[in-house]
């Protein structure tokens, strides 16, 4: 069931301001805006190239995959793409070797759990591409925690969620708090 959540200006402004400079939003062209502009996800790839004065490439929602997966091959130096572990697997079957490398600095995964077998193919053949794992529910912000994938070594099964971003704690709580 869809939910509605309201999130604090003062959380917006610390994620956006934190992302763009640990992302490094500034280095590459811009970011592509493949979801609706009510899933949280949105806000990164939004707000964040505005911020640092980039661009902002909008796929059609109807467009799906396969305009995500369009967008991402006419362009190159993308500051990030956000996205699901299912996008990155569907883009890793659906686009050559050939053409992974460059298009962005990094891809900023999140909304389910990461397994490691959806980062091989990025690894293999776009290593300079950032893998951040970026955990949160929405009530958070978009993101309270991230893992860079891409400077770990590989293990089999799920990604950890990471360190907490900054100015946030976290805390991790059994049944009985």
């Amino acid at each position: 069931r869809p939910k509605g959540v309201m999130v604090t200006h003062r959380g917006l402004v610390n994620y956006l301001s934190w992302c763009t400079r640990e992302y490094e939003v500034d280095r590459g062209i811009g970011t592509l805006v493949h979801s609706p502009v009510g899933f949280d996800l949105t806000v990164t790839s939004l707000f964040s190239p505005l911020l640092v004065g980039g661009t902002v490439i909008l796929v059609g929602e109807d467009q799906a995959i396969d305009g995500l997966q369009t967008a991402l091959l006419d362009n190159a130096n993308l500051s990030l793409v956000k996205l699901t572990p299912a996008h990155l697997d569907l883009l890793g079957q659906s686009i050559s070797s050939d053409d992974a490398e460059g298009r962005t600095r990094a891809f900023i995964i999140g909304g389910e759990a990461l397994l490691e077998e959806s980062l091989h193919f990025w690894r293999a053949h776009a290593p300079a591409t950032r893998l951040i794992n970026e955990y949160g529910p929405t009530e958070t912000v978009v993101g309270c925690c991230i893992y860079d994938a891409s400077a770990a070594e590989p293990r089999p099964g799920a990604v950890p969620i990471g360190k907490p971003v900054a100015n946030t704690q976290i805390y991790l709580l059994d049944g009985r708090l």
